[in-house]
């Protein structure tokens, strides 16, 4: 379950005994701190890579790649939710930060949710996009097809099943065939070691009996377009959590595009100023 060897970060901090060895970037080194909890198959740079130097203008952004991502190695065996969520936990706890907000995106939503019901006094506030509490059925017959296509070889399928999820309909529409190909490409450059490993756990994943333990102030943004996690399962997220804001983005794809990217952030700004993180 765990690692037997350390992997220096950016700031050549480590992390070992029972938890991952994890990669972390970090951005910005005053105002309160913020943890990112990537999504599946992604990495810091590609979910949160639009708003990163944004965001540490006034927090102190704590960004750890899971096993597989990033410069983090794969784990030997299948990531367990628990102690991914104690080894980002862990990785902003190591660099001074007692108390944080956490933003999770994708998979990383359910990770976040797990961090503020199993360390309740380091959670302050929860933001959660494109997220679910586990699997609807379009995002758990996509991992199963991609853990088919992974199995057999086929890394050009699994970047045009992921590159066609990701993308909302609109984009779909206006997309020319040449540009839908240079996106299919970036994405089979992109996929990381522990990409098949990310859907593993994706499909195994369930907090809902974590939403109503939830305490801290919550924000989940829903892409409308979304078509790789429902719309309605972000809604879910939010109903489960009490008191939870909800932003929905008209329209939205899996992975906001800028336009959207640049909403979410001046939302999600505004919402942690007055969580107090």
């Amino acid at each position: 379950m765990a690692y037997d060897q350390a992997v220096l970060t950016d700031d050549q901090a480590v992390l070992t005994g029972d938890q991952y060895a994890l990669d972390v970037r970090t951005y910005g080194d005053s105002g309160p701190a913020l943890l990112l909890a990537h999504g599946a198959g992604g990495g810091i740079d590609g979910n949160f890579g639009l708003v990163t130097h944004a965001l540490a203008r006034d927090h102190a952004v704590v960004g750890p790649h899971y096993p597989g991502a990033g410069a983090t190695p794969r784990a030997t065996a299948p990531l367990v939710l628990d102690t991914l969520v104690d080894s980002l936990v862990a990785a902003a706890v190591e660099r001074g930060h007692e108390r944080f907000a956490v933003l999770g995106e994708s998979l990383g939503s359910a990770v976040a949710v797990r961090a503020a019901t199993r360390h309740p006094e380091r959670v302050t506030a929860l933001v959660l996009t494109a997220g679910f509490a586990v699997a609807d059925p379009v995002l758990d017959g996509a991992a199963r097809l991609l853990a088919t296509l992974g199995a057999a070889g086929e890394r050009d399928a699994m970047a045009r099943l992921a590159t066609l999820g990701c993308l909302s309909e609109e984009q779909f529409r206006t997309l020319s065939p040449g540009d839908l190909e240079a996106a299919v490409a970036g994405a089979r450059e992109s996929m990381p070691p522990g990409f098949l490993d990310h859907f593993d756990l994706v499909r195994r994943v369930d907090v809902r009996g974590d939403l109503a333990r939830v305490r801290v102030p919550s924000l989940v943004a829903v892409p409308t377009g979304d078509r790789l996690v429902l719309p309605d399962s972000g809604r879910r997220l939010a109903a489960g959590i009490d008191g939870a804001a909800v932003l929905e983005i008209p329209g939205g794809a899996h992975i906001l595009s800028a336009p959207d990217r640049a909403v979410w952030l001046e939302r999600v700004r505004e919402f942690l100023a007055h969580a107090g993180s």
